[in-house]
């Protein structure tokens, strides 16, 4: 079994890890335009940081001032399915509660819908299209959320 570990990531000095990881996931992989990959919101989100043996394979960010928002979660393709993506989202959950956030959302990828649903989420609205790809709202209230498993 190999050691994840998730930790608060300071945007400014961690800067690299999380661009690099978020380019590899949405711009190299999915093909969405650099431009739109860092946005005005990275500065005022809380992000995380994902190692897997001590090298940085995944992040996530909260955006408190628009209500529990999750955002940019991304798992680099070689380590995923070693459960980065659920660790990413379990630690900013535990960081929304403890800021008194009650719910959180997200804009999911259709693709990604599943995972977001094991993981207590339900799709809330139509589809749409986000950055070329279809995407859904999701939502969970926290005290709702299925234990570690």
């Amino acid at each position: 079994m190999r050691a994840i570990e998730v930790r608060e990531a300071d945007f400014e000095a961690d800067h690299e890890a999380i661009r690099r990881i978020r380019y590899a996931v949405f711009v190299d992989e999915q093909r969405i335009p650099a431009h739109l990959e860092l946005d005005e919101r990275d500065l005022e989100c809380l992000h995380v940081l994902a190692f897997v043996d001590g090298e940085p394979v995944g992040t996530g960010r909260l955006d408190t001032a628009q209500g529990g928002k999750i955002g940019r979660v991304a798992v680099l393709a070689r380590v995923r399915r070693l459960g980065v993506g659920r660790a990413v989202m379990e630690t900013l959950a535990g960081i929304a509660a403890a800021r008194g956030l009650s719910r959180l959302w997200c804009h999911a990828q259709v693709e990604a819908a599943p995972f977001y649903e094991r993981l207590g989420f339900h799709v809330v609205g139509d589809t749409f299209i986000e950055a070329g790809i279809p995407h859904v709202r999701m939502e969970t209230e926290l005290s709702r959320r299925p234990a570690r498993g």
